[in-house]
């Protein structure tokens, strides 16, 4: 992981990949337990019958907000920023679903800080580019920008 001993020196890693996260198992329970708190119980999400006869490879898919929704837990892998009293999730731009995620895949989170400017309050607004990285795929899961308040 990469450490960022304050708001005030993310830029320096601006345009440097941060270090990947680990892999994350994408398992048919959490993508029920995702269905269940979401109340999208679309078919090919759930139903492994169906999914064998009807789906690509046989296999049910995440949601594709499912795997967005891991960006905390990830991005938290990828870089620490310390010295901070409080991070803010501001957005994101450019969410692009570009592949399936199977079930039984693994995925990790690779990440690149692409802008850092200081705000008027004295936090920090920070993009970073993150593409969600499928275990034995040519493509990603998904590529997006997100952006967060950082402040010291």
């Amino acid at each position: 992981m990469v450490i960022i001993e304050s708001p005030s020196e993310i830029k320096k890693f601006i345009d440097k990949p941060l270090t990947p996260s680990e892999w994350y198992d994408v398992t048919q329970d959490k993508i029920n337990k995702f269905a269940d708190s979401t109340s999208d119980h679309q078919w090919i999400h759930i139903d492994e019958e169906r999914a064998k006869k009807e789906m690509p490879d046989g296999k049910t898919i995440a949601h594709g907000y499912f795997m967005v929704s891991l960006l905390p837990k990830l991005a938290a892998q990828n870089a620490e920023i310390r010295n901070t009293s409080r991070t803010l999730n501001y957005g994101s731009d450019k969410v692009r679903f570009i592949n399936m995620v199977k079930v039984g895949s693994q995925v990790r989170l690779n990440r690149t800080i692409i802008s850092c400017e200081k705000m008027n309050n004295g936090g920090f607004r920070v993009v970073n580019k993150c593409e969600l990285e499928i275990k034995d795929e040519d493509k990603p899961a998904f590529i997006a920008e997100t952006i967060s308040l950082v402040f010291p």
